[in-house]
């Protein structure tokens, strides 16, 4: 990716990879045939043991995701992409969620072997369109893409919902997030399970054999996730999706880029 002169379909094969299962870079879905994500590992760090004291500030999950649905919000993002332990990408930005999804989000990476560029995409994505540039290359121009039926960021209180359903088993109980009261979900969920909070991710993963993933998740007491992961191995390699959710507020607008 050393020029921003190429198709939008490898701009956008590229930024998902990078952002393996989530949305933010408003990317449409690649071609069958495009590189697959690097993909969640067995186990994560947060699922590993709950906090073994008391958690103050306590509240049930349920009615948490119920006040979620209620007022949408902004939120800043970060979520970096491993492969096999090792870091391959992280996207930062800012989006608006419980609502369409619009927001802004930068995609960082080390080239993938000796040589390969690095990769520093910029998206901007508005309520009726796309719009990417190639911050790797100097004057680098924003290119604008159609937004398609499709181009929405998962619904992270949907897939709250879907651990809930599993039963007792997915309720690790109270845990603290950085200061911030957080109820730790976790599970696993077949691919099927997700089509309708996560229908890009459901087409994409599907075509590429993944049968299922692993979830972690801690939400707060207005049912905003604070802290997102995801796990499975694709193609014998073991890799994770580990985002943070913070600097909430209300839902901002995101304009069409200039220059």
């Amino acid at each position: 990716m050393n020029t921003f002169a190429m198709h939008r379909t490898t701009v956008c094969t590229v930024a998902a990879v990078a952002i393996a299962l989530t949305a933010l870079s408003g990317c449409t879905d690649a071609p069958a045939g495009a590189a697959a994500p690097a993909a969640p590992a067995a186990t994560s760090a947060g699922a590993a043991a709950s906090s073994a004291a008391p958690v103050a500030g306590a509240f049930d999950p349920e009615a948490a995701l119920a006040e979620a649905e209620k007022t949408p919000y902004a939120a800043s993002v970060k979520f970096t992409s491993e492969a096999a332990g090792q870091e391959i990408s992280t996207t930062t930005g800012r989006s608006n969620l419980g609502t369409l999804y619009t927001g802004r989000a930068e995609v960082r990476s080390a080239g993938g072997s000796p040589g390969a560029p690095a990769l520093w995409t910029e998206t901007v994505t508005t309520a009726d369109a796309n719009y990417v540039r190639n911050r790797a290359v100097a004057g680098g121009d924003w290119m604008k893409m159609p937004r398609s039926a499709g181009n929405n960021e998962a619904d992270y209180a949907g897939y709250a919902k879907l651990l809930l359903a599993a039963g007792p088993s997915a309720r690790k109980g109270m845990e603290d997030q950085g200061g911030t009261p957080a109820y730790h979900l976790t599970g696993h969920l077949g691919i099927d399970q997700v089509a309708s909070v996560d229908p890009r991710t459901h087409r994409s993963m599907k075509a590429k054999g993944v049968t299922g993933f692993d979830i972690d998740q801690w939400i707060d007491s207005q049912g905003r996730t604070l802290r997102f992961e995801q796990r499975m191995e694709l193609r014998g390699t073991p890799a994770a999706n580990k985002g943070t959710f913070g600097e909430f507020g209300p839902v901002e607008t995101f304009a069409a880029p200039t220059g």
